[in-house]
C-alpha cells in the first residue's frame, strides 16, 4: 500500500516511518512532485491536517493523510497552540520559537503544556477519518539535548526526566502526540 504522508519535514517523516508497517510505502509530498507549501489557514490544529490531507488528494488523487501539531502551554491559555510553528514570526525559526516561549513564561510558576497532534486521512471512497494523540508534560526552563526539533529541547513528558530533545528517535516515537496519533492511524489502516 502507497500511503503519501502531507510533509516535508525529513524529521516528521523519520518519526512516523519507524511507526509505519513493512507493507505500508510512505511517500512524501517531494516523492509526488508536490512542492507547493501548503497554506495552513485554519484556525485550529484539526483544520490545518485537513486542509493539507484534502489538498494533496484534490491536486494530486493519492490516498494520504496530513498532521498538525501544536504545543499548548496552560499559563498562556492555550498558545502558541495552532502557531506553534510561526510562533516568533512566518520564518518559522525553532530557537527563535523557543526564545519567546521561555521569555513569556519567565513570570509563570505554572508550566504544565501539552503537544497536540491530529492527524486526517483520506482514502479513496471512504470518509476522512481524524486521529488524534496528546501528551502532556511541563515547559522547563532551560533547553537541553540535540536530538529533535521544534520545541522538543525545552519539553518533558509526565512520567519522565529527559526532554524530548534528549531522547533518541525510536524513544520519542514510542510516546509523543505524533507516535499516539500514527499509532490509531495505523490500527485503523490494519482493520
Amino acid at each position: 500500500m502507497k500511503l503519501v504522508f502531507a510533509s516535508n519535514n525529513k524529521n516528521k517523516i523519520k518519526e512516523i516511518q519507524l511507526l509505519m508497517p513493512q507493507h505500508i510505502e510512505l511517500l512524501s509530498l517531494e516523492d509526488i512532485g508536490c512542492t507547493v507549501d501548503i497554506p495552513e489557514t485554519a484556525d485550529t490544529i484539526e483544520g490545518n491536517a485537513i486542509l493539507k490531507a484534502n489538498y494533496v488528494t484534490s491536486h494530486f488523487g493519492y490516498d494520504c493523510f496530513a498532521d498538525d501539531t501544536g504545543l499548548e502551554v496552560v499559563a498562556l491559555d492555550g498558545e502558541p497552540g495552532v502557531f506553534s510553528a510561526r510562533y516568533a514570526g512566518e520564518q518559522k525559526n525553532d530557537e527563535n520559537n523557543m526564545n519567546l516561549l521561555l521569555e513569556n513564561l519567565k513570570e509563570k510558576t505554572n508550566r504544565n503544556a501539552q503537544f497536540k497532534t491530529v492527524i486526517a486521512l483520506n482514502l479513496k471512497g471512504e470518509q476522512q477519518q481524524l486521529f488524534e494523540g496528546i501528551i502532556k508534560g511541563k515547559i522547563i526552563h532551560e533547553k537541553r539535548g540535540k536530538k529533535g526539533f521544534g520545541y522538543d529541547p525545552i519539553f518533558v513528558a509526565n512520567n519522565y526526566s529527559s526532554t524530548f530533545a534528549e531522547l533518541s528517535v525510536a524513544e520519542k516515537s514510542k510516546i509523543s502526540h505524533r507516535g499516539l496519533a500514527v499509532t490509531k492511524l495505523i490500527a485503523f489502516l490494519q482493520k
